[in-house]
């Protein structure tokens, strides 16, 4: 996986272990003299949240050499650092790690000095009392933030953007990091090549917090004496070299960025073999991008699918994906899942989840809409943070792969629709669908149609029709009564069925016999409704039904009704009549 991830680098990024780009809010500006002129704010900051401007090129140490300075010394970054260590924004009088921070940024700009003077004018602004004072007033004015990223900027040029500091930082930057490289050569376990391997690999910035992240978090680390083995300290038990390191860091902190998806817990990360266009990437379709056309992703699918199968799209045939699933815990980048394959795989296995997830309108108007990825967690829980991350990647890698619906995922749309039923809510278009997604996945299960199949072979199915003409039955007879068939009856009769379809069938007898006599057609509608039914079950409904047998209990209740909706029962007598006078025209 890190190998293909430092191929992405060396092939989309210009990576140098000593220098990163770096976002900056603010900038400190002077004259060629050195003199304070004011504090400008960058990027466009008319946008809620300014992020500033971007600089391809910045100083950059690792985080492990900055934090690991010698007894008293405290390191920071050159020429772009946050607003506390630059001007000691926000800084309490007796904070003497962070003015030690500030006076480390001094120091090295008077020591850069040598190669770009006017660096040394800027130390003596940063030493000076009253014009810090004056700084930390306008970033006050200006509402900076003490963490906010600041640089350097004399009139309109900014010394960041200038090399003749680069010959310098080059040999500061080896000087300093030297002491952080094994001695001697390793095999680098990325790369393969023997290279001086770090000690200390760099934290890597950009997993969303919702997805566990803190500001900065380690994907490679050995922090525990139970990590190491035949004598070897800290990374040497697993030897990465310099470039592939950084080539790694930067890697992801451009994918998380730029090419990555939030999933209540998880974050996704993924690329392509050869960049696509976004209307292409089935990935992006999961997501529902395109919410001004209801089936945009699932036409799509199938529209690129078709092109690659005809030959008409070769360009993407030999396209490959990489994609895995992440989460941050307790400052650790922990990976869950890894996948790749071929492009056109994958748009398959895309079509394939959304026609699997497919199923009818709750009320009969013909099919839902593929749903966002999103939605289809969301129908298992109450609340997103509710899903372990673990289960999160384990969906996502259904849908990518084409893989079986795992079981726990069913058991909590079951109950979860069960829920649905007895507080009388709307059932969830994506939880039925994700019930009917796991039949059609799992080997040997029972086939399921997006909309009532009458002919289904499974009695479960049939007795969840049972259960829905029932209540609607008990409905035409005596309309709305407060707790029903449903409210009383659905919990126990979607996992007892035998010890509650015969009271339900004697309860209806009674129905029956009010309809009898006020709308006689539509007493005999339900008649041969329920007849039909029982003949599917042969006038056995199973004593005791299983997880997957309740979730066909559940579809068959939810598909009849569908039905009965799209055409309702109460229709029939009008229907009749209308019927019987074209007859006598």
């Amino acid at each position: 996986m890190l190998n293909l991830v430092v191929k992405y680098a060396r092939e989309h990024l210009d990576v140098d272990p000593r220098f990163a780009p770096k976002w900056v809010r603010w900038a400190i500006v002077c004259d060629p003299q050195g003199q304070f002129l004011g504090v400008m704010e960058l990027g466009d900051p008319s946008q809620r949240r300014n992020r500033g401007q971007r600089f391809g090129k910045c100083p950059d140490l690792p985080s492990f050499v900055v934090a690991g300075g010698t007894k008293g010394e405290r390191r920071c970054h050159f020429l772009v650092e946050t607003a506390q260590v630059v001007a000691l924004h926000g800084v309490a009088a007796d904070d003497e790690k962070a003015r030690r921070k500030h006076l480390y940024f001094v120091d090295l700009l008077r020591e850069a000095s040598q190669a770009m003077p006017e660096l040394g004018l800027l130390a003596q602004t940063l030493e000076d009392e009253t014009a810090l004072a004056s700084i930390r007033a306008q970033l006050e004015q200006r509402k900076a933030g003490g963490t906010d990223r600041v640089t350097l900027c004399i009139n309109d040029d900014f010394p960041v953007e200038s090399e003749a500091w680069h010959a310098w930082w080059l040999g500061f930057h080896s000087r300093l990091t030297s002491a952080k490289r094994v001695k001697g050569t390793m095999r680098c376990y990325v790369t393969g090549q023997l290279a001086s391997p770090v000690l200390r690999h760099p934290k890597v910035r950009g997993v969303a917090r919702r997805a566990g992240g803190s500001a900065m978090d380690a994907l490679v680390c050995f922090d525990k004496a139970a990590f190491a083995s035949y004598g070897l300290e800290a990374s040497a038990n697993a030897a990465v070299s310099q470039y592939a390191v950084a080539a790694y860091k930067a890697a992801f902190e451009r994918l998380l960025e730029q090419s990555s998806h939030v999933l209540a817990g998880a974050q996704i990360v993924y690329w392509f073999a050869r960049p696509l266009a976004r209307d292409d990437d089935p990935l992006e379709w999961l997501q529902g991008a395109q919410d001004q056309e209801e089936l945009w992703a699932q036409k799509r699918a199938a529209e690129v699918l078709e092109a690659l199968e005809s030959g008409r799209r070769p360009e993407l045939l030999s396209n490959y994906y990489y994609a895995l699933a992440l989460s941050g815990a307790h400052r650790r980048i922990m990976i869950r899942d890894w996948m790749e394959g071929q492009f056109q795989n994958l748009v398959g296995n895309v079509k394939a989840w959304f026609d699997d997830l497919q199923i009818v309108r709750r009320d009969g108007a013909g099919m839902t809409g593929p749903p966002k990825f999103m939605a289809v967690l969301g129908a298992l829980v109450r609340e997103l943070n509710e899903l372990p991350p673990s289960l999160v990647a384990r969906i996502w890698r259904v849908a990518v792969n084409r893989e079986a619906i795992p079981y726990a995922a069913l058991a909590m749309a079951v109950a979860r629709a069960r829920g649905d039923v007895l507080a009388d809510q709307a059932p969830n278009h994506a939880r039925m669908g994700l019930m009917k997604a796991y039949h059609l996945r799992k080997k040997g299960g029972s086939p399921i149609m997006p909309s009532l199949n009458e002919d289904h072979p499974h009695p479960a199915y049939h007795c969840g029709r049972l259960m829905a003409v029932y209540a609607a039955l008990q409905h035409a007879a005596q309309g709305d009564v407060g707790a029903g068939v449903v409210q009383r009856y659905y919990a126990a009769g979607s996992a007892t069925p035998g010890l509650i379809l015969g009271r339900l069938s004697r309860l209806s007898t009674f129905h029956l016999g009010k309809l009898q006599g006020d709308r006689p057609k539509l007493a005999g509608w339900f008649e041969n409704k329920l007849a039909e039914i029982w003949a599917r079950i042969e006038d056995k409904p199973p004593t005791t039904l299983t997880l997957e047998e309740q979730s066909l209990f559940a579809l068959g209740y939810y598909q009849q009704i569908a039905a009965d909706r799209a055409k309702r029962p109460e229709t029939v007598q009008e229907d009749e009549d209308t019927k019987e006078e074209g007859n006598d025209g």
